[in-house]
């Protein structure tokens, strides 16, 4: 068990999303006190968000991890005024939350060409100084990527998540019949006869106490926040871990996950979530599909199949229950579309607010001027 253990953290490795360097702004120049000459600022340190940047590109490129903005120029008789010292730019991925070694935020890449200060250039020496200049900012930071996408795939090991990914879009996870064969985030994107490309991240599977960090809890359920939408995706036979572990329905199952989910962040089982119930080509399955169907319309009838620790305090109502077998292909199409469906709509619904939020704004301005 210890060599399984090695084996996946060694894989594991190859996937970076946390990456602590050390930052320290520019010294500001000397000045020249007897012309009263103001030496330049010290040059700044901004992360900036960079098509095609990996962390572990970041790593690779940069072994010690410090960077340092210029000196500014000194202050001198042919330029009374020093230069200012040039900016050092950190190219880093787009998704990161840039934070210090307290925790404290202090800044986030959503998009190309998002930049934050991470570290600022001392002050050049002049007359308020006594002509001292001032040394840089300095302090560790972290950079933290959450991976972006439109729809997050979660279930347990071996609930058929990867082959789901593979069978829908172009990523190609390793897969295999045993539990734990996503140890990495995958992302794949969905091709539609519009262009239209829709994101997914596979995300490795939970075990029950994902949320206090057992398996890989925290490195994974951290990048289920910036999804758009959630896919669960359970075995419609259930699952067992291991021959020790409690054996799950594929009710409880989902209603484990939805507990994860919410004792790690509550407001991650807000959002808009699709059901895939996978192993349809399995002896049984259509009894135990109509089952789950029956027990996911009235949830609370049927929490004493539960844990009383592991019942949610609010039950997920998803959009589409879509029965699938990604062995057979059956049903593959159909996840394609209602994925599609469910993300348009919740693109109006949000347009539609902004629309009616501009709208408000508009009407309390016109009734000021009045």
């Amino acid at each position: 068990m210890v060599h399984i253990s090695r084996i996946c953290l060694r894989k594991y490795g190859n996937f970076l999303d946390n990456l602590r360097l050390y930052v320290r702004g520019g010294p500001g120049g000397m000045a020249l006190p007897r012309l009263g000459g103001h030496g330049g600022n010290g040059g700044d340190v901004w992360v900036v968000a960079t098509k095609n940047m990996t962390l572990k590109r970041i790593k690779d490129k940069y072994p010690l991890k410090r960077f340092r903005g210029g000196t500014g120029g000194n202050s001198s008789v042919r330029a009374l005024k020093g230069e200012r010292g040039k900016d050092e730019e950190i190219p880093a991925p787009v998704g990161i939350t840039v934070t210090d070694d307290d925790g404290r935020v202090l800044g986030e890449l959503n998009a190309e060409g998002d930049r934050v200060l991470v570290a600022k250039g001392g002050c050049g020496g002049t007359p308020y100084s006594a002509f001292e200049p001032k040394k840089g900012q300095a302090k560790q930071i972290r950079l933290d990527l959450k991976l972006i996408a439109d729809l997050g795939l979660v279930g347990f090991p071996n609930a058929g998540k990867s082959s789901l990914l593979t069978a829908l879009s172009n990523a190609t996870p390793q897969i295999a019949s045993y539990a734990f064969t996503t140890l990495r985030p995958e992302i794949g994107k969905l091709m539609y006869p519009d262009y239209k490309q829709i994101s997914l991240a596979d995300l490795p599977g939970l075990i029950e106490g994902a949320h206090m960090n057992r398996g890989m809890g925290h490195k994974f359920l951290k990048h289920v926040e910036r999804t758009k939408q959630l896919l669960f995706v359970v075995d419609v036979t259930g699952f067992q871990l291991a021959s020790k572990t409690p054996f799950r329905s594929a009710f409880e199952a989902v209603q484990l996950l939805t507990k994860e989910l919410e004792l790690y962040k509550e407001e991650l089982v807000s959002k808009p979530a699709l059901l895939a119930v996978n192993k349809m080509d399995l002896p049984d399955a259509e009894d135990k599909l109509e089952e789950l169907k029956e027990q996911l319309q009235n949830p609370e009838a049927f929490t004493h199949l539960l844990p009383d620790d592991m019942i949610p305090n609010n039950f997920i109502t998803f959009r589409h229950v879509m029965p699938v077998s990604v062995l057979t292909g059956f049903g593959v199409d159909r996840v394609k579309s209602c994925i599609r469906l469910s993300l348009d709509e919740h693109a109006a619904m949000e347009m539609s607010t902004v629309h009616q939020e501009k709208l408000q704004a508009l009407r309390r301005q016109l009734h000021e001027h009045l």
